[in-house]
C-alpha cells in the first residue's frame, strides 16, 4: 500500500503514525511493517512527535549539515543539504505488528521529514 504526504515548508516533519496504522490495519496480523520513501531528499523516522523536539531537530540538521556549504552537487540542484541530510536520516523505518497494531512505545511516532519541499511525496508501507 502506498499513500501521499503533502509538505508545505523546505523542511517539514509529518506525522504519519495513523496513515500508517491504516495501512497495517487492513493487511497484516503479526509480523514487521516496513515504511519506505522512495525519494532521495525525504525520509522516514521513528521519534516523539513533540514540537520543541522537531524544531531542535531541524536546529540539529541545519548545524550538522548547513544549508549553504559550496557543495558541489549545488551546481546541479541546489539541494545538495537535503540530499546529505536524508542519507543521515535514511529512507525507511522498520515495527513490528501484533495483533494487527504497529508496536511502537509510547511517545514513538513515524515521522516523515522532509528536506527539499514543498512537495507531495509518496510513502510505502509493506
Amino acid at each position: 500500500m502506498e499513500f501521499e504526504v503533502r509538505t508545505e515548508e523546505r523542511v517539514d516533519v509529518v506525522n504519519i503514525t495513523d496513515r500508517v496504522a491504516e495501512c497495517v490495519a487492513d493487511s497484516a496480523d503479526a509480523g514487521t511493517c516496513t515504511v519506505f520513501v522512495p525519494h532521495t531528499t525525504a525520509e522516514v523516522v521513528v521519534n516523539e512527535d513533540e514540537p520543541r523536539l522537531l524544531a531542535d531537530l531541524e536546529t540539529a540538521l541545519s548545524r550538522l549539515i548547513p544549508e549553504s556549504d559550496d557543495y558541489r552537487h549545488d551546481r546541479t540542484d541546489d539541494n545538495a543539504d537535503a540530499h546529505l541530510r536524508a542519507t543521515v536520516l535514511g529512507e525507511h523505518a522498520t515495527i513490528p505488528v501484533e495483533d494487527g497494531e504497529l508496536r511502537l512505545g509510547t511517545w514513538q511516532s513515524i515521522l516523515f521529514v522532509e528536506c527539499d519541499g514543498p512537495r507531495t511525496r509518496r510513502v510505502v508501507v509493506r
